[in-house]
């Protein structure tokens, strides 16, 4: 049996047992495990990154947190509603991000890992988007997990760009859990599909040499019931066996 590409997937600094820990959540290394990938988890710390690491990866994920990358790493002062965050992660991520992109490794980000390719490129976030006149209100809903997970609006995915080549569908329906979302889109993204509301949901990365896109809803969560959530998973996943295999 061949050896699975082995993906990175960045960590978040949280306190566990009264120890600072580094975690991710089992969703994320669940998918890729299950799309037939290695994960690898990177911890983070705001004075250690070395991006010499992405040398023995063939992927490299970046997850979704329930911190927000700091406000003044795009210039802007701290909205009252954002209240978590996470240095270290911030640090790691964004150093990561463009060291991926040089050495044409395949990127996915998801959520917090949207924005944070969005802030590596030059752009800045909405810290509240519910408090935004005409936005929808992106949180996530009352409820149980599944409530929380559950589609919550439409999508329309933009003709003739990356997402549309992975997924042939003009419009899908996806869930929402975040506060968060792109004010400014940064330098060298394409919009790859929009909320109801005109939010960007779905970014690439122009110019990279294999899979590199972002999206702001959660397609970890039970990926293979949905058929646009598979499509991404299946494709990053080819992207780093070919990888691989280069």
């Amino acid at each position: 049996m061949d050896a699975r590409p082995l993906v990175g997937v960045i960590a978040c600094r949280r306190e566990v047992e009264g120890h600072p820990a580094h975690m991710v959540t089992d969703k994320y290394l669940r998918a890729l495990h299950d799309y037939g990938l290695a994960p690898l988890m990177i911890p983070v710390w705001e004075d250690g990154v070395d991006t010499a690491l992405l040398a023995v990866l063939d992927g490299l994920l970046l997850t979704g947190s329930y911190t927000n990358v700091e406000p003044s790493r795009y210039g802007a002062e701290r909205a009252p509603e954002n209240t978590r965050d996470d240095r270290d992660r911030d640090a790691v991520a964004l150093s990561l991000i463009p060291a991926a992109i040089e050495r044409g490794l395949p990127l996915f980000g998801i959520c917090r890992g949207f924005q944070e390719i969005n802030v590596a490129f030059g752009g800045s976030l909405y810290q509240a988007v519910q408090t935004v006149p005409g936005m929808l209100d992106h949180r996530e809903p009352a409820g149980d997990r599944a409530d929380h997970y559950a589609p919550s609006h439409d999508l329309d995915i933009a003709p003739g760009g990356a997402l549309a080549g992975v997924f042939d569908q003009p419009r899908a329906r996806v869930n929402s859990l975040h506060q968060q979302g792109v004010e400014r889109l940064g330098e060298g993204l394409c919009v790859e599909a929009r909320a109801p509301d005109g939010l960007v949901e779905a970014v690439s990365v122009e110019g990279a040499k294999r899979f590199a896109m972002a999206v702001q809803w959660h397609p970890e969560w039970q990926p293979h019931d949905h058929p646009l959530y598979d499509a991404l998973f299946r494709h990053f996943a080819a992207a780093c066996r070919e990888h691989a295999a280069a």
